[in-house]
């Protein structure tokens, strides 16, 4: 039996800056055709963590999107908590790295990793 997708628009949204981090890194990694998972685990400091991962195939739950060329597969168990969410590549004096703003989010920590 194939495998079912489940296909569902804006549950994220990553930003061409994102999306264009995203498809470099894939491709340091081989993993052009893969997919970018998105998850939340326990852990942090405030009981939430964010994951992200290269996959090369959905899982049969996973909710699957698109966005300026990326495949996106949000893990079903982490919906509730990444809906609405939007990820920017940030490049600055500070340092670069993948910033996720969360509008469900009560709190948040100083390091940007943990939510809650």
């Amino acid at each position: 039996m194939a495998k079912q997708k489940t296909e569902v628009k804006q549950v994220v949204t990553i930003t061409e800056k994102a999306a264009g981090k995203i498809m470099e890194l894939a491709k340091q990694d081989n993993k052009e055709k893969h997919g970018l998972k998105l998850y939340v685990f326990p852990g942090g400091c405030l009981g939430f963590q964010y994951g992200m991962d290269f996959e090369e195939n959905p899982e049969k739950t996973d909710l699957v999107m698109e966005q300026h060329g990326v495949k996106i597969f949000v893990d079903k168990d982490s919906v509730e908590f990444l809906k609405g969410v939007k990820i920017d590549f940030v490049d600055s004096l500070h340092g670069s790295g993948f910033k996720i703003d969360n509008p469900n989010a009560t709190s948040t920590c100083g390091c940007g990793k943990s939510v809650c």
